[in-house]
């Protein structure tokens, strides 16, 4: 699957001056959410996340995204992988918790699914909401890896659908060339 081509397609491909949730600037974004809003690419993207997952080996019972970005694509990846899907939500002190209304057996299985993943950040916080009711995350899932290294993510196996670098930058870092560009906050 050519995932910056299906990130195009939706026009959600942006270049400009962007401060990522990260709090990174770079020249490219991704807008998941455009993409997302399109049943007919997000259940390719789901079919091709799901087939990931299972090439990799990895068995799960549950599939958690943290809210709001995640909440239909574990949705998605779950149809076509099997298993349920939950999220994880802000808690307002920084942290994310799960729902009472969802349940969390003793030693359960997940994968954390996300969009794109900068830092791991927001994925790492629904990781750890989960763990902290019993589950066990047997892997994180994304369509887009933008990490500046490769490998697992804070122990954890990683499956994404492609690796794009996009370059990024410290607040006190951006280039003259960036800064000169109108900053869009997203």
């Amino acid at each position: 699957m050519d995932v910056l081509a299906l990130y195009r397609e939706a026009g959600a491909y942006h270049e400009g001056h962007f401060l990522l949730a990260s709090g990174r600037h770079s020249p490219k974004f991704l807008q998941s959410t455009t993409v997302l809003q399109y049943p007919h690419l997000t259940e390719r993207i789901g079919q091709a996340l799901a087939g990931k997952l299972r090439e990799a080996g990895i068995e799960a019972q549950t599939l958690v995204g943290p809210a709001m970005g995640g909440v239909i694509l574990a949705y998605e990846v779950a149809r076509h992988y099997g298993g349920r899907a939950i999220f994880a939500e802000k808690d307002g002190k920084g942290s994310m918790k799960v729902r009472e209304a969802f349940t969390i057996a003793p030693g359960e299985t997940f994968v954390a699914v996300e969009d794109v993943l900068t830092t791991g950040g927001s994925v790492l916080k629904a990781v750890r909401a989960v763990e902290a009711l019993g589950g066990q995350c047997v892997a994180v899932a994304c369509i887009v890896d933008r990490r500046g290294e490769e490998g697992p993510l804070e122990g954890h196996p990683l499956v994404s659908l492609t690796r794009l670098t996009f370059d990024t930058y410290a607040p006190g870092e951006v280039p003259e060339w960036l800064a000169q560009r109108p900053l869009q906050e997203i």
